[in-house]
């Protein structure tokens, strides 16, 4: 039997030039491959450039693959295949403030996905959005919202509500908490792994915190300079880290300043 999501050999080049006959390449992602289970989440950590956005963005359609396989379901995925993708995986950005139209009522940045990938009628829509603003802890009436009245971490309700509204196997969060403080961070997190206990979702999540990494995911790649240099099973990993790279990131969350008053 397939895992929900099968990843073999994904990799990406980039391709600098300089004046017309010189080229430099720079492998971002290194061939990695890995499965996803329903109902499970995989965190991708490492430090900046690590390769970790360049991946999430390579399975979120963003990014095309310089080489390597995608399959949801056994079903292989072409990069193109953009009503497919939208439906399977969904993505949570970083920053709601850049990816929610100031101009756009919630209401109708919500029921976009809807017009553009289903043939739902307008009422069906129309409950849809409710239904799914109600999920992510929001009300009805917040529908008729535009963005800028609401507090940030409402923005990023609105975010989830996006990505759950095509009701997809898999979300992809991208250091979708920076921008929140501790509270709201914390009650993100919580409507995650509800919705995640609800609706049986797997996760991508895409982060540098080791703190929230630990209490949300089941499995963990750590990534340097393209490559994966550690995998497993989050607690044993974090817990008993076998890669230089990832005792950093564990020494750096666990690291406190000292105190010199004494």
């Amino acid at each position: 039997m397939s895992s929900l999501l099968e990843v073999k050999d994904l990799s990406k080049t980039f391709v600098n030039r300089y004046g017309l006959f010189r080229k430099q390449y720079f492998d971002a992602v290194k061939p990695v491959s890995f499965t996803l289970e329903p109902g499970q989440t995989l965190a991708l950590i490492g430090q900046n450039s690590s390769g970790k956005s360049t991946l999430a963005k390579m399975l979120a359609g963003v990014i095309e693959p310089s080489s390597g396989e995608i399959f949801v379901n056994g079903e292989k995925l072409e990069h193109k295949d953009y009503a497919t993708r939208c439906k399977l995986i969904r993505v949570i950005f970083q920053d709601p403030n850049s990816s929610l139209n100031p101009r756009i009522q919630i209401g109708r940045i919500l029921e976009g996905p809807l017009k553009r990938n289903t043939a739902m009628p307008p009422e069906a829509r129309k409950r849809r959005v409710i239904e799914t603003l109600r999920r992510v802890g929001l009300l009805p009436e917040h529908a008729y919202f535009y963005p800028q009245m609401l507090a940030a971490g409402q923005k990023q309700r609105v975010c989830i509500a996006r990505a759950l509204i095509l009701q997809p196997s898999i979300i992809i969060a991208d250091e979708a908490l920076n921008g929140l403080d501790m509270a709201m961070r914390s009650q993100i997190i919580n409507l995650l792994l509800e919705l995640q206990d609800e609706m049986g979702l797997s996760f991508i999540y895409v982060s540098q915190q080791i703190g929230i990494v630990k209490h949300i995911s089941d499995k963990v790649m750590v990534m340097s300079h393209g490559e994966v240099v550690e995998a497993g099973d989050t607690q044993k990993v974090l817990s008993d880290p076998q890669h230089a790279i990832t005792q950093k990131l564990v020494d750096n969350h666990f690291y406190k300043a000292p105190n010199y008053s004494k």
